[in-house]
């Protein structure tokens, strides 16, 4: 490419690069980019050893994808079975749920899936990195897996109890 030293110049050859282009601008076809790009990603690991950032990796492993299937699974569990130990005397000791439990049973299983759906997909996000410094985050979605099962065998518990 020849050394170009004046504006006019620049804006020729750029003008001349976009007419060799052939088809049309793959960037107008954004739904098919992003049905393309999750079945063909790019970027499966880091390209440089020792990067560790959000943006270096495309594509999230199909595991992560069945550990917050369970996740969010466990926590439906969980809401009904709170919602039917409430009706049979129980009550929410999450102060952030409390106060919708006693009106619709549809809020409530609403924001307590939302919430948790939230959290889950920042967490699969930031699997591959570390948490304060030193814990892989991927271990604090097998927390919270092992916490809802825990959790749900307790109500099991309770509601076989009541």
């Amino acid at each position: 490419m020849p050394i170009l030293f004046n504006r006019r110049d620049r804006v020729a050859a750029a003008e001349s690069e976009s007419e060799r282009r052939r088809g049309p601008d793959r960037r107008t076809r954004v739904a098919r980019a992003l049905v393309y790009g999750s079945f063909n990603p790019r970027r499966l690991g880091p390209r440089r050893t020792g990067e560790h950032t959000l943006a270096a990796v495309d594509w999230i492993h199909p595991w992560w994808l069945a550990i917050a299937t369970l996740i969010l699974g466990l926590c439906a569990s969980d809401a009904v079975l709170t919602y039917i130990l409430i009706g049979r005397g129980a009550y929410e000791l999450n102060p952030l749920l409390a106060p919708l439990i006693g009106g619709s049973g549809a809020l409530f299983v609403l924001v307590k899936i939302g919430m948790t759906g939230i959290g889950v997909v920042l967490l699969t996000l930031l699997s591959r990195l570390k948490a304060f410094g030193r814990m892989p985050v991927a271990l604090l979605l097998y927390a919270v897996l092992i916490g809802y099962a825990v959790l749900i065998g307790y109500e099991l518990h309770l509601l076989g109890r009541l």
